[in-house]
């Protein structure tokens, strides 16, 4: 536990995705900190300047570093070692958690702005209030329709929602399955997975008022799930005879196994789609060694990929971010001997994730000063 007498500052607002992805984790960790929404005078003063963007959720530490970005939040203090280790050390179950974590908060906004958005009209009381209250009532308007627009360049169309929403559903009953019979992904303690996947399942999902309800209807123990990830420390009281580690010998638990297929059928092809899509790009731009991926600070996208979503033919945004997040799972086979690089392929193949690891590329997206760079091998 943290003891630090000046606590850390976390700039974010309760229904940012991101934010309760970083939240969850400082709770569950025990450290010390103190919330403040972005109209915060500091915030804007120092450190949207310092970013060179308006973007959440930041961390400011004691000492006055600026940290944008929820892996490298968690990795700072993962790096201290002071803290429950949220990286399995075993290399399957790491894989597998940066995939889920992939999935959680890249994947998964199509169903958190699907039913953010969409709704708008049975949630809109809600959502005003909580876009009002971190900003006040001009930048709200603002910020909630240009929310809004995104819904397009994340795959969320007409033809694409009732798919979605049966994605969820999905979800849904294949995770109240597995937290029947332990209260994290892999097993006693939350992992970097949990982390990823609470971000849309708190902030959208679990907090929104039409897409919680069902939820709270469907899926019970997801929902008890939520409030164990906001809760400080290990609130699992309905487990007494769970150890807080996690499962043995590197294993999956055959009750995630679901689960996993379901990951598989929502990310693929779109997601072996925009890996091409950057090998491509790559090719033909040659960007310089540590070049920002984008010409401006708060752009994301290169450009647009034409795919599909469960087989409705969609045109998303390709952001290298996503090498940012999968990147870690190509790390960890890289190191690994002969051996357990085959074992771990075979199981990746078998529950149809092994095309989310991007081996053997000679470049990747890094970060420096808060911002995503290329770098090259």
């Amino acid at each position: 536990m943290f003891s630090q007498a000046t606590p850390y500052v976390l700039y974010g607002a309760p229904h940012s995705l991101y934010t309760g992805k970083a939240r969850c984790y400082l709770r569950n960790q025990g450290i010390a900190y103190v919330e403040r929404p972005t109209s915060h005078p500091d915030f804007v003063a120092r450190i949207a300047p310092a970013l060179g963007r308006a973007i959440i959720p930041v961390l400011e530490t004691p000492d006055g570093e600026i940290i944008q970005d929820t892996i490298d939040i968690i990795d700072y203090f993962e790096r201290r070692g002071d803290v429950r280790p949220v990286y399995p050390s075993t290399p399957l179950q790491h894989v597998v958690a940066v995939i889920i974590e992939y999935f959680g908060c890249q994947a998964m906004r199509k169903h958190a702005m699907h039913y953010r958005w969409s709704y708008l009209p049975e949630q809109r009381d809600f959502l005003w209030h909580a876009f009002v209250t971190g900003s006040g009532e001009a930048v709200a308007e603002k910020v909630m329709g240009r929310m809004h627009s995104y819904l397009p360049a994340l795959g969320v169309t007409e033809q694409t929602a009732p798919l979605i929403e049966r994605s969820y559903e999905t979800l849904l009953d294949t995770l109240e399955a597995h937290f029947a019979v332990m209260p994290y992904l892999l097993g006693g303690r939350p992992s970097i997975a949990d982390y990823g996947l609470i971000a849309p399942l708190f902030a959208h999902l679990g907090r929104d008022p039409v897409p919680a309800a069902i939820m709270k209807q469907r899926a019970p123990r997801v929902f008890r799930w939520v409030e164990r990830m906001n809760a400080p420390g290990l609130d699992t009281v309905e487990y007494p005879e769970q150890a807080s580690a996690f499962v043995a010998d590197d294993t999956i638990p055959p009750s995630l196994e679901p689960f996993l297929r379901h990951v598989a059928e929502d990310i693929f092809p779109e997601l072996d789609d925009k890996l091409d899509f950057f090998d491509r790009w790559i090719a033909e731009q040659r960007p310089a060694d540590g070049r920002p991926v984008a010409d401006k600070p708060h752009r994301r996208q290169l450009g647009t990929v034409n795919t599909q979503y469960r087989g409705v033919p969609i045109e998303v945004g390709a952001e290298p971010y996503l090498l940012y997040v999968l990147q870690r799972a190509a790390d960890t086979m890289a190191i690994v001997n002969d051996e357990a690089a085959a074992r771990v392929g075979t199981q990746l193949e078998r529950l149809g994730l092994a095309r989310a690891v991007p081996s053997g590329r000679d470049y990747r997206v890094a970060r420096e000063n808060n911002i995503e760079v290329w770098r090259f091998d």
